[in-house]
């Protein structure tokens, strides 16, 4: 593939997967991105690298891909990248019919796990609250990133190694495409018109001002997420893996393979109506500086308001406290964040709505965990027109 002048709209953590995968072939890469610095949903999440929530075959593929690429990252760039893997714990009967059937459905998906009794459990994670607990399914494929750390030293990164041009504060407000050389056209908000052979297009904000047609036609849904973060734990305690609960159960595609996981969703229907109707299921993280991100929820579409509500952070920490035993649960911050997602459950959104411009959104939660590894399948495809 010949040397490509390549402007990549967005420098979230799609927009640089994409600017990295141009770089190492050698591409001339520039960046816009509307905002000072990292801002929206890339830096706003748990920092799970999450392939188990991935559905065999090509996606959960990608995820794997994704997760090697982001060893090499963390080691190219002085990242904290922790290979620290995830426990999925069962409280209940019900939770643990689920895991019990995903393991044995697992030898023949790919995902690579295994089921724990209580005691295993409780070694591999001195936070899983022993109150109850069945057991449960354990993944090492899963890593823990600080994702406010890592979005601007991956940008500062690629500009070192690669020589990418970073415009922050600068938004692409139209691209069009010139009939007699085919080559692509970006206005911006800084009066300039710069000249690119292919534009890919990774915001979901400026996919909307830029292709509102192409957008509408996506059926895209906006979901909003409230998420907390607790004080440093004490003494240097860890949790070990990430942790998620059996809510998390009726969340993840991966699970729509079990059977058992409709038992599981009608008991959380009935005994507990709210956790539906805000999309609560209930996870832990913890950062490199000691802290404890925990989460969320989720809401769509006509059901978002600018305004948080405290019976949700409420109903997080309810659900925690039941599966989790944190050293220090006091909060420090809490946040609430914006992404798009595919509403017919396709795991993202893409499109070329004029030659050589390429639409790449609507990754909804699973962005940080698929992003390397999409925008490598791209790359390789692009490469081979």
């Amino acid at each position: 593939m010949e040397r490509e002048r390549v402007a990549i709209v967005g420098a979230g953590i799609l927009g640089l997967a994409h600017a990295w995968s141009a770089a190492e072939r050698g591409h001339q890469v520039t960046v816009f991105e509307r905002c000072p610095r990292a801002w929206g949903a890339s830096i706003r999440n748990f920092g799970m690298i999450w392939p188990i929530g991935q559905p065999a075959g090509e996606w959960h593929e990608l995820a794997l891909e994704s997760r090697e690429r982001w060893t090499v990252v963390g080691r190219l760039a002085g990242l904290w990248v922790n290979p620290c893997g995830s426990i999925h714990l069962a409280h209940r009967a019900d939770e643990w019919a689920v895991l019990e059937e995903f393991a044995t459905y697992s030898k023949q998906s790919g995902h690579a796990c295994r089921l724990l009794n209580r005691a295993a459990v409780l070694d591999k994670t001195p936070a899983a609250n022993g109150d109850n607990l069945l057991g449960g399914l354990f993944s090492p494929t899963e890593l823990g990133i600080n994702p406010r750390a890592a979005l601007p030293r991956i940008a500062e990164w690629l500009r070192e190694a690669f020589s990418v041009r970073l415009n922050f504060g600068t938004a692409a407000n139209r691209v069009s495409v010139n009939d007699s050389s085919g080559g692509v056209a970006i206005e911006t908000s800084r009066g300039t018109d710069e000249k690119f052979d292919r534009v890919i297009v990774c915001g979901g904000t400026d996919c909307q001002s830029l292709f509102p047609d192409a957008i509408a036609a996506a059926k895209l849904r906006l979901c909003k997420l409230l998420m907390l973060k607790t004080a440093r734990q004490p003494a240097g305690w860890h949790i070990g893996p990430h942790l998620a609960s059996g809510l998390t159960l009726r969340h993840y595609r991966n699970f729509e393979a079990c059977i058992s996981l409709s038992a599981l969703r009608q008991r959380i229907a009935l005994e507990s109506p709210q956790l539906d109707k805000y999309g609560v299921h209930v996870m832990a993280a913890q950062n490199d500086a000691g802290e404890v991100i925990l989460g969320d929820s989720h809401e769509y579409g006509p059901d978002i308001s600018p305004f948080d509500k405290a019976e949700i952070d409420e109903l997080i920490l309810h659900e925690l406290k039941k599966i989790a035993c944190l050293k220090d649960w006091s909060i420090t911050e809490r946040w609430h964040g914006f992404y798009v997602k595919c509403a017919e459950g396709a795991p993202i959104f893409q499109a070329e709505p004029l030659p050589r411009v390429h639409l790449c959104t609507g990754a909804g939660g699973g962005g940080m965990t698929l992003s390397f590894g999409i925008a490598e399948a791209n790359w390789r495809r692009w490469s081979q027109q």
